[in-house]
């Protein structure tokens, strides 16, 4: 039983199809990178496959069954331009706010989501940061923020939707150790990535896409070579 299948997907967005027949998959202890040029459908493809966009065909499980079955075991990290930053909440705030997937109907978090909260923020090295409003940050420290969160909540599936965007060195290489110690633990993990240079530092796997369209997608050695590259890039039309 796969952690994560998509099975033929595809989508829409603005009357335009953007995901043509899709499929991957994602097991325990794999971190797969969702790679390909703008455009490619990439976010499309995590957003859809958790139901924030429509789907116009295909399916989606999650361990083996759907998403209302399993949503206290995924966890969703998105896009930081996606978030409004002048919320006013603190980094504490944040965190602790993964834990709610968690909490019963009504309930509020207790001690030990608070010690689960502060448990990732140390894994992240941002507990320093834990009263510091989000408006304040750098871009490394809204990636490991939102992180936090994430894994705050205890997930056996993270969906990431660009982690490593606008961040420094030492905020990339921490992340990078995060996730290869949560693969370690048995987690299954998909990251939209655009840096071609650093996925073989942590990634397992990977998936390219052109246009809506998969191109290749298994273990590393097999999906990102340099002729998938170069066909999921369209590198071929330049190189004839």
């Amino acid at each position: 039983m796969h952690s994560f299948e998509v099975t033929s997907l595809s989508a829409a967005y603005r009357d335009r199809v953007v995901l043509r027949e899709a499929s991957l998959s994602i097991d325990a202890g794999q971190i797969m990178a969702i790679l390909g040029p703008n455009g490619a459908g990439k976010s499309t493809l995590m957003k859809t496959a958790l139901g924030l966009v429509p789907p116009l065909a295909g399916s989606v499980t999650f361990f083996g069954g759907p998403l209302s079955a399993a949503r206290h075991r995924v966890g969703y990290m998105p896009q930081v331009a996606a978030v409004d930053w002048d919320f006013p909440a603190t980094v504490a705030d944040v965190v602790l706010m993964g834990t709610y997937g968690r909490l019963g109907w009504l309930r509020r978090p207790g001690r030990a989501e608070r010690a689960r909260a502060h448990e990732a923020m140390e894994r992240l090295s941002i507990a320093d940061l834990a009263g510091q409003h989000i408006s304040e940050l750098s871009g490394g420290q809204k990636q490991r923020t939102f992180l936090a969160r994430t894994l705050a909540g205890q997930p056996d599936l993270l969906l990431l939707d660009e982690p490593f965007a606008g961040v420094d060195i030492a905020s990339a290489r921490t992340i990078t150790d995060v996730l290869r110690e949560l693969a370690g633990e048995g987690r299954a993990i998909g990251v939209v990535h655009h840096d071609l240079a650093t996925v073989s530092d942590f990634c397992t796997h990977a998936t390219l896409l052109r246009e809506g369209r998969v191109e290749a997608t298994g273990p590393l050695a097999e999906a990102f070579t340099p002729t998938t590259i170069h066909r999921a890039y369209g590198l071929e039309d330049v190189l004839g």
